[in-house]
Order: structure tokens, then C-alpha cells, then sequence
């Protein structure tokens, strides 16, 4: 959470490394186009849900907890999940589709294949969704999200990762080179996963303690609770409940400060740590349906008007981090001097979008402050964006600073 600072002594290769993390971190909390898509990569597959039973168990500190969770090596697991999240975003009326992704909306004649995880993982933004999940040491995962009538899977076995869309029956394929990240591995396939993430924002500005215990899933486990330290954090807190023999995490809530219902609640309903049978990884594309390859799309990205990785990855490298601990605010210079981007899924998206922002000054001059439940944003006139996990003051403060 602290901010990046460059070391000019970096071999060619681990500059490269530096870049290609600070990219990874960057998504979280920047997509081509606006803020909507920042809270889309916040969340991620959060699995939790509600809790029940009371087990007694040895007592445990935080700290041992904490080294449990880091020391489970679960390989082997399926089971269900369901996964609810409120981020409070603004109806689109189907334009949200394609901002998510950084591509053209729900219903766009170019928007590429409805199989593509990119685009159709989106959905679990908002509502309430039941996921079937599997997996099989690191190279063999299976998620499939359950829909009316319908279902789509996302599979990655060995080098292969297909997508396939039941509905559309549609397709999509992607090869991972040797030695590359596997695109399966950027969806969470456990809830240990979101919960490593959460534990790397644990620093001297957040509390962490064991509160008691839980059943989840017919599991006994201990109840971990994180929160920052520091107002201003539009967190209040991170619940995650820990399975008390494998310290696997089983359950993960995050509440917002504002109070109310959770932000993201979803969990194993059923789960087990037996292998999963092999056949559950097969996939042999059906017959008729329309197969997609990844670097078909990735062709056809700049012809739809998307920003290839190399650009967006060059554009990246500009990205900053302000303030410390959770109160840690990304800015990064979007280049669309006048405020808010123009030219995305045809006419003036940027009013569109201004209608749903609250107009702030500052000494930075004057924007637009997108919020969600949880993740905030300021886009300015000069073309700065500024994304965090922070109060709407928070963002005016950090541009401030910036100037």
C-alpha cells in the first residue's frame, strides 16, 4: 500500500518485472474508460456468505491465524459458491457491459465473443450470482456461473484456457506460452486468493484480530477481522472465516464505513477437498459453435477502437500512488485534457457519464467524482484521474496535494 518508488538500478529484466507489476496493481484501480470499471476490478470472485454455529475451538491469535492461512496449501477442491454485491453502481441500461471490459457495449455488433471472461465475468459487479468451483492443483481450474436456463464455464487445463457461453453457443480460446501468466489464474479460482490480496494491505495502518468462530459450508472455522486504522477509508471492514483444519479461507465479507449491508457477500455453500474427477477439466468445443481464438480478438482490439496492452501498458507506467496504508489514492493522466473521455461506444459518453457524478473544485482546479459503495473516483478537467478506496474528501485532498 505504500507508494511505488522507482529503483534505476533495475536490471533490463527486472525494470520489465517492475512494470508488469505496477500494471497488475494499476488494475485495480484503472480500465480504459471510467470508474465503474475500477470497482469491477476491486471486487473480483469474493466468495462468503452467511455463517452459522458457534464451534469451540483451541484459541488463536491473529498473527498464528495469519501464518495459517499463508502456510494452507489446498490443492485439490469443489464445491459451490454464491456471491451477492452491492457496489451501488448507476443503471447503464447495458452500456456498463462494455465499460467494464474496456470494449463495446451489451448488444454492440462488434462486441466480440460472449464466451470472452473478460467481458462476461463483469456481471458478478452487481446482483447475486451461484458459481460452481473446482480445481486441481495449479494448472486444472473450473469455474462455471449458473444462469437461467443457462451457464457459462470458464476452464483452464494445462497450457488451454476456453471459455464457453451455453446460451450464445459461443466459444473462446486462449494459450498460454510457457513460463506466462495463465489467463485462468487472473479470476480467483478460491476464496484463499481474494484473502492473500487482502492480507498484503495489512501494515502498521490496520487492525487485524480473531473474533470468535463460525460454521461455513458444514466447516468449522475461526473469524478473522481486518480494518484500517485511518479514517477516511470508505472499508470498514474485512470479515473472512477461516477453515480452523486447513486454514483455508472459506468466507469473505467486506462492509463498507457508510454501514448498511455488505458490499460483497458471497461463500461456499458445499465444498470438499476430495480430487475433483479429471473429466471435470475436459472440454471439446460442441458442435456448431462459434469458436473464438484470444489472439483474433486482440487483432481485432484497435479496429473496435480499444487500446492494445502495449498501449495501455505504456500508458500505465505514468501511474502514481498517493498517501499510505488504506487511504492510499492512484493517480494516473488519462490524456482526455477537458475532463471526462469523449469518444467510446459512439457520442458523448463523457456527458452521459458527468450526469452521474457530483462536481468538485479544489486548488486542483475543477472534476467529476464518480462513487460506488466502496471505490471512489475524481476525474479532473486537466485529464487526471485520481481512484481509491477514500471519501470523496479524500480525493479533493489528494489531488490537492498533488498540484
Amino acid at each position: 500500500m505504500a507508494p511505488y518508488e522507482a529503483d534505476d538500478n533495475k536490471t533490463a529484466g527486472e525494470g520489465e518485472d517492475l512494470r508488469a507489476s505496477r500494471r497488475r496493481r494499476a488494475a485495480r484501480y484503472v480500465v480504459p474508460v471510467t470508474v465503474m470499471g475500477v470497482a469491477a476490478a476491486t471486487i473480483g470472485l469474493v466468495p462468503a456468505l452467511a455463517d452459522s454455529g458457534d464451534p469451540d475451538l483451541p484459541e488463536i491469535t491473529a498473527q498464528q491465524l495469519i501464518e495459517k492461512i499463508a502456510e494452507s496449501d489446498v490443492q485439490q477442491l469443489s464445491g459451490t459458491v454464491r456471491i451477492s454485491t452491492d457496489l451501488g453502481l448507476p443503471d447503464l441500461g447495458g452500456l456498463e457491459s462494455g465499460l467494464l471490459s474496456g470494449g463495446p457495449a451489451a448488444g454492440d455488433e462488434d462486441a466480440g465473443s460472449s464466451a470472452d471472461p473478460s467481458a462476461k465475468l463483469t456481471e458478478l459487479v452487481s446482483g447475486t450470482h451461484t458459481l460452481r468451483v473446482a480445481a486441481d492443483g495449479p494448472d486444472r481450474q473450473k469455474l462455471s456461473l449458473l444462469e437461467d436456463a443457462a451457464e457459462y464455464s470458464l476452464i483452464h487445463d494445462g497450457k488451454d484456457v476456453w471459455g464457453y457461453d451455453s446460451r450464445s453457443n459461443e466459444v473462446y480460446h486462449a494459450t498460454a506460452s510457457e513460463g506466462a501468466d495463465q489467463p485462468a489464474k487472473e479470476v480467483p479460482a478460491t476464496p484463499k486468493d481474494l484473502t492473500d490480496q487482502a492480507l498484503k494491505a495489512v501494515d502498521d495502518t490496520t487492525s487485524v484480530t480473531v473474533d470468535g468462530t463460525a460454521q461455513v459450508a458444514g466447516r468449522d472455522a475461526y473469524r478473522l477481522v481486518i480494518k484500517p486504522k485511518q479514517s477516511g477509508s470508505t472499508v470498514g471492514a474485512i470479515s473472512v472465516a477461516v477453515d480452523a483444519k486447513t486454514g483455508m479461507p472459506l468466507k469473505f465479507t467486506l462492509t463498507p464505513a457508510s454501514g448498511g449491508a455488505a458490499v460483497v457477500d458471497a461463500g461456499f455453500t458445499q465444498v470438499s477437498f476430495a480430487k475433483p474427477a479429471a473429466s471435470t477439466f475436459d472440454f471439446t468445443p460442441p458442435e456448431g459453435a462459434k469458436v473464438t481464438e484470444a489472439d483474433e480478438t486482440a487483432a481485432k482490439g484497435p479496429e473496435r477502437g480499444q487500446k492494445s496492452e502495449q498501449d495501455l501498458a505504456k500508458e500505465l507506467d505514468g501511474l502514481k500512488v498517493i498517501g499510505e496504508g488504506w487511504n492510499s489514492v492512484a493517480t494516473f493522466d488519462t490524456g482526455d485534457r477537458g475532463g471526462l473521455p469523449t469518444a467510446s461506444a459512439g457520442g458523448d459518453l463523457g456527458g452521459f457519464l458527468g450526469s452521474f457524478g457530483d462536481q468538485v473544485k479544489g486548488d486542483f482546479g475543477s472534476g467529476t467524482v464518480f462513487k460506488t459503495r466502496l471505490v471512489n473516483a475524481l476525474i479532473t478537467q486537466d485529464g487526471e484521474l485520481y481512484v481509491g478506496a477514500v471519501t470523496e474528501d479524500a480525493l479533493v485532498k489528494a489531488a490537492d496535494a498533488a498540484k
